[in-house]
């Protein structure tokens, strides 16, 4: 009898002598497709190979700050107490390093620059610290401090391999195009219901570690989310980071959300209340301003409301 073993969970593919050979001739391509698709996208280097010790020590300190933020400087951190619990990990997915999960493989390579949000020249110090007043609705750290420094140091291990002035394949998030209509709140409230609430709950607050310290499953809005000033109160950037990262485990290049549904339940989430902070400092050259971001003054003559939820084509056009 022909038998055949399927994909085990840790990748390896084994095989039966009897297997045809034309299966096999199949599952080799398909492996060399899938190898093919790998390589294309910035790999970071292991930072557990690192030879220098001290390198290593500071290194290694900076992606755990990235991965278990809020167990040193969330609400009930051992450090300080400067955040609103959530991990840097729950925008930047795999610590930082997963293709077009948010990953910090161009930081390096692109910083310091010159931003539009603040028309000024910005160090990757002052890039954390905007993410700590703004995803994390918090305080900024001291940039000589030593988780400061040790964050800094793991983003600049990450992009050693990136030339200086290039952007890191899969970095970012990947591109969705806009839909012919406005996203839906209501359309986008069933997506959420059917495919999110398990993990970030009806109310969207999430789910928080047994200790109260970290959460497992981040809130989306509330209290304890991201402020409106964060780059995800953005509803492109959400449904991007929906389509191709979410349900959690998903992949870009094998994504389980239509088009509509990213964008939808990207309104829905962006409809909800969180923290306000105010930002009068933020876009000095208002036409270099997003088309989706969600608050005037703007320099064309659409609305608020078609800027937060579109549909955006017209104004992408407007805008050139």
């Amino acid at each position: 009898m022909k038998s055949l073993f399927f994909i085990a969970a840790l990748g390896i593919l084994a095989f039966s002598c009897s297997v045809s050979d034309e299966n096999m001739l199949i599952s080799q391509n398909s492996e060399e497709i899938k190898t093919k698709l790998t390589s294309e996208f910035w790999q970071p280097k292991d930072v557990f190979a690192i030879a220098a010790l001290k390198k290593a020590k500071e290194v290694q300190y900076g992606r755990d700050l990235i991965i278990h933020t809020a167990y040193y400087l969330g609400p009930r951190g051992r450090i300080a107490q400067q955040t609103n619990g959530l991990n840097c990990q729950n925008c930047h997915l795999d610590a930082g390093t997963k293709p077009f999960g948010n990953n910090y493989g161009s930081v390096a390579s692109t910083y310091p620059k010159v931003r539009a949000r603040s028309g000024k020249m910005e160090s990757i110090e002052k890039r954390i610290n905007d993410c700590f007043e703004r995803s994390l609705n918090g305080k900024p750290l001291r940039e000589n401090s030593k988780e400061m420094q040790a964050m800094v140091a793991y983003m600049q291990f990450l992009g050693e391999n990136v030339p200086k002035g290039e952007k890191a394949a899969g970095s970012g998030l990947k591109a969705l195009p806009f839909l012919n209509r406005a996203a839906d709140p209501t359309k986008g409230k069933a997506v959420y219901d059917l495919r999110c609430a398990s993990c970030h709950q009806s109310n969207g607050r999430g789910i928080i570690d047994g200790i109260g310290q970290s959460y497992v499953y981040p809130p989306l809005w509330g209290p304890h989310s991201f402020n409106d000033a964060a780059g995800l109160s953005r509803i492109s950037n959400m449904a991007k980071y929906v389509k191709y990262n979410m349900p959690l485990g998903v992949n870009h290049d094998d994504p389980e959300l239509s088009d509509e549904d990213a964008w939808d339940v990207a309104a829905y989430i962006e409809s909800k209340p969180r923290p306000h902070k105010p930002t009068p400092k933020d876009w000095p050259d208002i036409s270099k301003k997003p088309i989706d971001h969600p608050f005037g003054p703007y320099a064309d003559q659409f609305s608020e409301m078609q800027h937060k939820y579109g549909p955006f084509t017209a104004m992408k056009k407007a805008k050139k």
